[in-house]
């Protein structure tokens, strides 16, 4: 079997998971001057239970390398009953990770509330 990219977002204001919320799936690929190039793979949304219903990536999609998810914090708080600011604090928050082991399953929970966000490689 082979490997996979899975995420859950936690909203640590109210306690529950972040429904609704935008995520923006990235690959980051080394240029000719040693840059990184950014490129789109996905845009998906968190379900009821702050998951996305399938894999981000899976068995051949998932490969050695870098990646970044940008997770849409700002706009998601915009719409819940809680105060923030205009401009949001925090609005899309980037967590870069490389995946070495593509047999692996690799999952980045994000716990947010509108000023802080923590995260981890989780199981």
């Amino acid at each position: 079997m082979g490997g996979r990219l899975t995420t859950h977002v936690l909203d640590t204001v109210h306690g529950c998971p972040a429904a609704g919320m935008l995520i923006d799936l990235w690959r980051l690929e080394p240029t000719e001057t040693q840059d990184m190039q950014r490129v789109h793979l996905k845009t998906v949304r968190t379900n009821a239970d702050g998951r996305v219903d399938e894999s981000l990536l899976a068995d051949e999609e998932l490969t050695a390398g870098v990646y970044e998810l940008v997770f849409a914090v700002g706009a998601y708080f915009n719409a819940q009953p809680v105060t923030t600011t205009l401009p949001p604090f925090l609005d899309g928050v980037p967590v870069r990770f490389g995946i070495a082991d593509p047999t692996a399953h690799y999952h980045i929970p994000l716990l947010i509330s509108p000023w802080a966000y923590s995260t981890y490689r989780g199981t």
